[in-house]
Formats: structure tokens, sequence, C-alpha cells
């Protein structure tokens, strides 16, 4: 009896053991235990992916541009991953904290989701992400390029998120560097609109603009909201810059164009923008103020990035009926092809039915290494920067939008 005792305690003192082993609140569905729970697609249903980006308002071009490019890669997989139907869940995240946590809170909402595309802007993924991750919901970025987003610093609200859009640390050290080295730039001013986004990358081109030897004269914000901005820039005329570096949205980088025209003591400041006015709309809400003004930018010429981007660009015009509209389009075509990667080696398949664990899934995100996409290779960092960026520096040459063709309008000026 005693050691039939010792043998049931022993079995128990293993269990416990075996139970202690698992990380708290694991869960197992199927044949998969993940410690953040497990995603099951039963066979013949749908894998549903959710995506928050910017699809309305100023910067609705942003979103639209990476839409098209899911969507493109969608018919490229034929809309089907191992026979399951794949569907996409959007929401518009409007470019703003507001919409980011709105978005993320009716995708969090679905625990079917896998993951989530997306989003657009900066500040919708600061304050969206935590929220799906709160879920554990992994995110791939298709716009957001603030570093704050993939800082040590960031906090575990952001250990599910990886993206494939660059980090705005390189925006503003290639910026700064082409400022005083390309154009000879000693002084220079910055103005940002308060985003998370526009307010790193002026930090990041403040830093290294010193660090070359030159001085910041002024360093100024205005609101997101705001289209009189003639008394802060006549304050930064009174500093005399060779340089303003302004990262703005299409709205706001339309009122800063047209009116600092307006402003004498700026007529010989240099304007140097980036990548969020690189859109048609720009052109649209600018006029001919646009033409002239200097943007740095990713190159996604297809000289550039190559036959398989040519062929994109040529599928994106016939589907859509005109060139890309923004400079995201690549970006959402590479963040769905990476997720869906990062799926085969995460997902176990039983008679049909796929089990995927959400650790699983995004230990495999963040294990990325080498994967071939349009916008070059991606290897994800610990910290979740995938990309491999090519800069360059563009400059408006029409105010037509329908002429806007990266290229030739804007074209290449810093080769």
């Amino acid at each position: 009896m005693a050691a039939h005792t010792s043998l049931k305690s022993a079995a128990v003192a293993l269990a416990v053991t075996m139970l202690a082993a698992l990380p708290a609140g694991a869960e197992t569905k199927g044949p998969v235990t993940d410690e953040n729970g497990v995603v099951v697609v039963p066979a013949g249903e749908p894998l549903q992916i959710g995506s928050f980006l910017s699809l309305t308002g100023a910067d609705a071009a942003l979103g639209i541009d990476a839409r098209r490019g899911v969507e493109i890669a969608l018919e490229k997989i034929g809309a089907t991953y191992k026979g399951h139907p794949v569907e996409i869940v959007y929401e518009d995240e409007t470019c703003s904290p507001e919409g980011g946590q709105t978005a993320a809170t009716r995708l969090a909402s679905n625990p079917e989701l896998v993951a989530v595309l997306g989003p657009s802007c900066s500040g919708a993924g600061r304050a969206g992400v935590p929220i799906l991750w709160q879920h554990k919901v992994p995110v791939v970025g298709v716009g957001p390029t603030s570093p704050t987003l993939t800082a040590p610093t960031r906090g575990p609200t952001f250990d599910g998120f990886v993206r494939v859009s660059f980090n705005d640390n390189a925006t503003g050290k290639f910026a700064a560097d082409y400022a005083f080295k390309t154009l000879g730039a000693k002084t220079a001013a910055t103005l940002h609109d308060g985003s998370v986004y526009g307010e790193q990358v002026v930090r990041t081109f403040e830093a290294a603009f010193k660090a070359a030897g030159g001085e910041i004269v002024a360093s100024e914000a205005v609101g997101a909201a705001d289209t009189d901005l003639r008394p802060v820039l006549t304050r930064i005329g009174t500093k005399k810059p060779a340089l303003l570096f302004a990262p703005l949205y299409v709205s706001t980088g339309a009122y800063l164009v047209r009116q600092m025209g307006e402003v004498a003591s700026l007529k010989d400041t240099e304007l140097l923008a980036t990548d969020p006015i690189l859109a048609p709309a720009f052109l649209t809400a600018a006029g001919k103020a646009a033409i002239g003004v200097k943007v740095v930018g990713i190159d996604f010429r297809p000289e550039t990035l190559g036959p398989a981007y040519q062929g994109f660009v040529e599928t994106y015009k016939s589907k859509f009926g005109e060139p890309p509209i923004s400079s995201f389009h690549a970006y959402g075509y590479d963040a769905l092809g990476l997720l869906l990667a990062a799926v085969d080696k995460a997902a176990v398949e039983k008679d049909g039915t796929l089990y995927i664990g959400k650790k699983a899934l995004n230990d495999a995100l963040h294990a990325t290494a080498g994967y071939d996409g349009l916008t070059g290779k991606l290897s994800c960092s610990a910290l979740g920067d995938c990309a491999s960026p090519v800069y360059a520096v563009w400059e408006f040459t029409s105010e037509q939008p329908d002429s806007y063709a990266l290229g030739t309008n804007p074209k290449r000026v810093d080769k």
C-alpha cells in the first residue's frame, strides 16, 4: 500500500512539474500548446488577418497605396493559404492616435485574427499596437517609421511588433548628411507637427546635423490641424537658417510650402521635407508652390529595386488604372508576404485544420532572416526592424497631380 501511495505521489509530482514547466496562461488546442494562446482555423474556414491603415482624410494615400499592395500580394497567392481562403479585415486608423486606438480595439475584439498588418502612421501605431499585443496579436508594421516603436526603451507592450517599413533614425541621419555635405548648409531650423513621427525624425536630424558641425538655430512645432503657419515661419525667419527641415504630412506640408513664400526673411532658406508628402494629393493641395520642393524618401524606382518590382508596378497600373499614389505600396505587399512566411513556420496542420500558436508566430516573425521582398532583403532584429532601405532626395517638377511619377515628378536630385 505504501509503495502504491509512493508511486501515486510520484506521478502527481511529475504532473505538477510538467504543468509548472508550461508558461503561465499556456493554452493547448489540438497538437499545439502556446503560452500566448492558439488560433484555430477549421478546415475550409478563412484565415483572418486584420489591417489598420490610413484610409480617409488628407493622408489617405498612405493607406490606400499600402492596401493596394496587400491586395496584389493576395492575388498572387490566389487568395488562399493551404486551402483556406485568406480574408483581410480592414479598419481605418485615420493617421491619428485616436484612430489607431479605435481601429486596434475593434480588431482586438475578433479572437479569430491571426495577426494584423499596419498601421500607416506612427501615432496610430503608438496607440494601437499595445492594445493588440494585450490580446497577443502580432503586428507587422506597413508604414510607421518612428524610432520609438523599435527602441530598446519602448517597453514590453511592443514585443509583438515588427515592421517592413524603415526606421526614421536612418531618415534623419540621411537628411542631415545631405543638408550639410551636399547642400552645404551650416545652419538649419526644424519644424514638426507634434506627431510621434515628426518629432522623432526631427530629433534625429538635429543630433546628426550638429554632430556634422552644423548649428540648429530654431526648433519649432505646429499643430497637425493648424492652417496658418505664418507666425512660426516668421519666427524661424528671424534666425535666417540656410535650411528648414520639415517632416510633415500632406495637409500641413501644403500649408507650409504655400505660406513659406510669403515670408521674405525665408527667401534664401532651402526647404527639405520627407516622404509623407510623396503623393499626388500633396500636389493637389500645394499647387505651384510644390515645384522645387525637395523630399527625402526611399528610392522605389523600378530600375533600383529590380525586375520583380517592375512587374509589380505594371500589375498595379493594370489593376488600379494609375501608377502608385504614394510610397507605401511595396510595404503592403511585403508585409503580407513576410507574415505568411512566418505562418508557414508556426502553423501546425492536422486534418485540414490549422493550429497557430501566437507566441510561435511572433517568434517566427522576429526570426525572419533574408526574406526576399520587393523592398529588398528583410531580416528582423530582436526589436522588430526588418528593412534595408535605399534613400534618395527627390524634387517636384510640376504641380499637376496626374504627372506624379517617382523619377520624373519628383525627379531624383542627390546624384
